[in-house]
């Protein structure tokens, strides 16, 4: 079966970095749109980041624009998400997504569009 493993979570002081990673297995991982989601605790998970099949469109949220970015290497079937200048209220647990796409598809930014989900993992920034 499909699975997506998040790995590079941990504890953070503010204005420090992280790069979560997420390795997929068992999916052709360069027919899927990619993406980053998170859940605070008492909140709804949100989208944070997607990247398209061949990398060339990545849609951000306002909020981590500037600050995340989003990259894939489809020969090593893994997204990345690097996190720069981390503040508390990027404390989450971060899943990433997959979904499979034709080339020419919008990048998708809802949750309800992705098919395969990582277990997560969690990050904490420190104020």
């Amino acid at each position: 079966q499909v699975q997506l493993v998040e790995s590079g979570g941990g504890l953070v002081q503010a204005g420090g970095s992280l790069r979560l990673s997420c390795a997929a297995f068992r999916l052709t991982f360069s027919r899927q749109t990619m993406g980053w989601f998170r859940q605070a605790p008492g909140k709804e998970r949100e989208f944070v980041a997607a990247i398209s099949r061949n990398g060339g469109t990545t849609p951000m949220s306002e909020s981590v624009k500037g600050r995340f970015t989003i990259s894939r290497d489809n020969a090593k079937n893994t997204v990345y998400l690097q996190m720069n200048n981390l503040k508390p209220e990027d404390t989450a647990t971060y899943y990433c997504a997959a979904k499979s796409v034709i080339l020419t598809a919008p990048v998708p930014v809802t949750e309800a569009t992705y098919d395969y989900w990582g277990q997560g993992t969690q990050v904490t920034v420190s104020s």
